[in-house]
């Protein structure tokens, strides 16, 4: 099996690849099909160290079953009582594990124990987004989309944080100073529709006190979004309509949604991680494919290894 991707991927794939040692992966719930696959081709591309967390037999039949039985692997076999996730987690804090990495575990059971605080794993200073990078066909540019798993009706102050992690997870791609829009259904401020006002009023703050380095527009539709065209026949003046680098959304539903109908319908592809972590944390649905996963691992591996950026630490 080949992992294909896009070109937008290439800088992040490199940086992945770059010297060091590799970045050892906890998968929590080792007998997923398409993360083990995502996970083995990380591996013999060289910038990671798989350890598989999980009920030995289940992960020695999908191991046989996709061919990966004569690769360099550690099993880590518990029973189906003890908690996955939480042993991944205690495997990092011991030293024995750098990245954790969602298998065949439930969204929340995943992410219960990431934000549980008596794990410490997440910075006190920063909100935990997950950043979803999008290379859409037709759109020249890598697109990042955030909150579309954590936050359900994220607040003013919510989306703020939400828009500083896309900041900083664009710099990753080499991404500076980009172009960022607050996605609304209109681009007229409605007080029937509270995103729109704090949108606004959001812009007008960031104008006199930037909230993270990057341009920001909105509230804006999501045509205006992606088209020069579409600002032109509306008459929108905004220099980055069909320049943006980077998408905050209203809620969870429209996010995820968003990048759904964009994965199964239009053909884009796509990797995810958290961002305001202590720890790289690779977070990726058990539907998609060994690419998607693949180019999961590359952000958090190339995360992990820029050691300037200070991505993760305390």
């Amino acid at each position: 099996m080949s992992i294909e991707y896009a070109p937008q991927f290439e800088s992040i794939v490199s940086k992945a690849r770059a010297e060091g040692k590799r970045m050892r992966v906890a998968l929590a719930g080792a007998d997923s099909e398409s993360i083990l696959k995502g996970l083995f081709e990380a591996e013999a591309d060289g910038f990671v160290e798989p350890i598989l967390i999980g009920n030995f037999k289940r992960i020695q039949e999908m191991t046989e079953r996709i061919g990966v039985t004569g690769r360099s692997y550690d099993i880590q076999p518990i029973d189906d009582s003890t908690n996955v996730v939480q042993y991944a987690i205690e495997m990092i804090k011991a030293g024995s594990a750098d990245c954790l990495m969602r298998g065949d575990t439930s969204t929340r059971d995943f992410l219960m124990p990431v934000l549980n605080k008596a794990n410490h794993l997440i910075r006190d200073d920063r909100l935990v987004t997950h950043v979803v990078f999008l290379q859409i066909p037709g759109y020249e540019k890598l697109l990042a989309v955030s909150d579309v798993t954590l936050l359900i009706n994220p607040s003013a102050d919510g989306r703020r944080e939400v828009l500083k992690n896309i900041v900083r997870a664009l710099r990753v791609f080499d991404v500076e100073h980009p172009n960022i829009a607050l996605l609304a259904m209109v681009e007229k401020p409605s007080f029937q529709m509270r995103d729109t006002v704090e949108d606004q009023t959001m812009v007008r703050e960031h104008l006199q006190r930037p909230i993270a380095d990057c341009n920001l527009a909105g509230p804006i539709a999501y045509d205006l979004i992606m088209s020069k065209e579409a600002a032109r026949l509306k008459n929108y003046d905004c220099p980055y309509c069909g320049e943006f680098d980077g998408i905050v959304v209203p809620n969870l539903m429209s996010g995820n949604l968003m990048i759904k109908v964009l994965q199964l319908n239009a053909g884009a592809t796509s990797c995810g991680i958290l961002v305001g972590a202590k720890i790289p944390v690779a977070i990726t649905s058990r539907s998609d494919s060994p690419d998607k996963v693949f180019l999961s691992l590359a952000a958090c591996a190339a995360m992990w290894k820029d050691k300037e950026r200070k991505y993760f630490g305390k």
